[in-house]
């Protein structure tokens, strides 16, 4: 082995990593959404148009949600890497969702939950509210 594999961690070393930190991020945000009042719905629900991290209820509102973990900030805030093709992935995904469900006039939202890592036990949550599409 050279120097150089051993300063960077095999890719899927890395990829289960991100993959885990994901996971938690996820768990943390369903937390801290269901202690505001709202109803989880669904995680990561799936369709042809992709995966909804979390899908919710917020009074009248269907809401979904993208959570976007990180360790730091060296890459930006963690809701910076929700780009218009992610927003427009969201809005596919809402719409294959809605197709199945007996809810009827209800307003769909979409939020972030934006999450950097301070330590094992602490984390920084930002909840960026109707973050893009219409309400």
């Amino acid at each position: 082995m050279t120097d150089a594999v051993l300063e960077h961690p095999a890719p899927q070393l890395k990829g289960k990593r991100n993959k885990a930190l994901g996971k938690r991020g996820e768990d943390a945000a369903a937390r801290f959404l269901e202690r505001r009042g709202y109803e989880i719905v669904a995680r990561n629900w799936t369709c042809y148009a992709g995966e909804a991290d979390i899908i919710a209820r917020d009074d009248d509102a269907v809401v979904f949600i993208e959570v976007k973990t990180r360790r730091n900030c060296d890459k930006g805030m963690p809701s910076e890497a929700v780009t218009r093709e992610k927003r427009e992935r969201y809005e596919r995904i809402a719409l294959e969702y809605l197709k199945d469900c007996v809810i009827s006039d209800a307003p769909v939202r979409f939020d972030i939950v934006s999450i950097v890592v301070i330590s094992d036990d602490r984390a920084l949550v930002r909840h960026h509210i109707n973050a893009f599409g219409g309400a």
